[in-house]
């Protein structure tokens, strides 16, 4: 079933009708990549909209949630263990998939939602999207040894290095280190301050790129809002490569 465009803006929660009839006139919508025209008619279900080049999810099946993953829960849809999964803390009914993954023993922000495109957005290489972590170590972490963290380690399965790190708080026995990564492997964080000498005692993802919520406790989850979710793309930007229409 088809509608006015100017309606599916405003239902999407952007603007109102009057404001989604101007922000059409003066050609910041696109339809499938199509400069839009007044009166057009869409089908949301198929239909790509972006509002000044980032896209608007209109998709009434579309789910975007912001989880606090606790320590002991696998970032996955299920688990041959039959340990706790990130997606059970979604409300029941909602089929939704985690974005990238947070260590089993590490805690805090996982999105999670059925949106392909923004999945695929986040987690290609290409994009480099950045994500925050709260990192205590121990032992005293020099401005040497947080240079290493930056400059690169050699690590089994190939040289790794943080986008950023710094140090929040040094003392003799334990730092509190932020650090920022742009791409994820395995346990990453944790062998990268094994290689320079200090273990990781508590991991907590902080931030997904420019989203945070420092009011969610472990176990929480919330739907993000419309500008968050067009936060997220708006930060993400275009992957290299075509991205996905589908669900992950």
């Amino acid at each position: 079933m088809t509608e006015r465009l100017h309606k599916v803006i405003a239902n999407a929660g952007l603007a109102s009708r009057r404001r989604a009839e101007q922000l059409i006139s003066a050609g910041r919508v696109t339809v499938d990549g199509e400069t839009a025209t007044i009166g057009q008619r869409v089908d949301r279900e198929t239909v790509a909209i972006e509002v000044d080049g980032i896209p608007l999810p209109v998709r009434p099946d579309l789910v975007y949630l912001l989880a606090y993953k606790p320590v002991g829960v696998v970032s996955t849809a299920s688990d041959p263990q039959g340990r706790p999964t990130a997606v059970q803390l979604a409300p029941t009914g909602q089929r939704v998939y985690p974005v990238g993954r947070l260590d089993t023993e590490s805690e805090g922000l996982l999105l999670l939602t059925n949106d392909g495109d923004l999945t695929f957005r986040i987690t290609h290489p290409s994009t480099e999207f950045p994500k925050t972590y709260s990192v205590l170590v121990a032992g005293g972490v020099t401005g040497r040894s947080a240079r290493m963290l930056v400059e690169g380690v050699e690590l089994e399965d190939g040289p790794s290095r943080a986008a950023s790190v710094r140090v929040v708080d040094r003392r003799p026995d334990r730092s509190l280190l932020e650090i920022v990564m742009t791409h994820g492997r395995k346990r990453e964080i944790r062998r990268m301050c094994d290689a320079i000498g200090h273990p990781v005692w508590r991991l907590v993802r902080t931030a997904i790129g420019p989203l945070r919520d420092q009011a969610l406790a472990a176990g929480d989850v919330r739907s993000l809002t419309l500008d968050e979710v067009r936060m997220l793309y708006a930060a993400a930007g275009r992957p290299a490569a075509a991205s996905p229409q589908e669900g992950p």
